[in-house]
């Protein structure tokens, strides 16, 4: 069996370890999220994409909308090509490849460089999930806080609201199509240069479902 060396250093003791790592654990992680897009996104590289895997109070797919959209933000160019190429042929969705929002996502993600990686924060979940869930009661569609508890959680630099999806992939396609927004807000705010975000994905009485995703420099 080939064994492949892990090299740790702690400079500070003088101490060197020597850990075997066997390859066979490595190759039995679990597929990319995209891995029906492409097999190319099981690359080990990308494994870095999915900051949320520990944040506890998210649940599955909230913390898959940000591996998903981290992704996306780490490979643009691959994220076109592989899934919203295909994305329209996938979805439940009926999805206009010839809308000029497709096309210009597309052509927008063909040239775009790497951002930077976002990582979970537990603020921006609290303000993304009293949003949610107040919107999802009232039934409203809004940016504004309607409670004096949400109010006091508010905390985003840029917010992005979807209703009616609950699913990572249908979220972050409709946000970054934005079909019918003529300012690309969502894209804009999805593909902007925040540090930290924060998913809410819950019920909503008019829409079914509601996600607020709450972005934070």
């Amino acid at each position: 069996m080939q064994m492949a060396i892990l090299f740790t250093a702690i400079i500070s003791s003088l101490v060197i370890s020597f850990t075997p790592v066997n390859k066979s654990i490595e190759a039995a992680a679990p597929p990319s999220p995209l891995a029906d897009y492409s097999t190319e996104w099981n690359d080990t590289k990308y494994f870095k994409c999915n900051t949320a895997a520990n944040a506890n109070y998210m649940t599955a797919e909230e913390k898959k909308v940000i591996y998903i959209l981290n992704m996306a933000r780490m490979n643009p160019p691959l994220f076109a090509k592989t899934v919203v190429n295909q994305y329209p042929d996938k979805s439940k969705w009926s999805i206009n490849r010839n809308s000029r929002y497709f096309i210009s996502l597309m052509d927008t993600l063909q040239k775009l460089k790497p951002i930077k990686l976002l990582y979970p924060d537990s603020l921006c979940y609290k303000s993304a999930f009293c949003h949610a869930v107040t919107t999802g009661k009232n039934g409203s569609v809004t940016h504004e806080r309607v409670t004096d508890k949400c109010k006091k959680e508010e905390y985003f630099n840029g917010e992005c609201c979807h209703y009616g999806n609950n699913t990572a992939i249908d979220i972050l396609l409709s946000l970054l199509i934005d079909e019918n927004v003529p300012s690309l807000g969502h894209r804009y705010v999805c593909l902007g240069n925040y540090n930290k975000l924060g998913v809410s994905i819950q019920p909503h009485i008019a829409y079914k479902n509601t996600a607020v995703l709450d972005f934070k420099y």
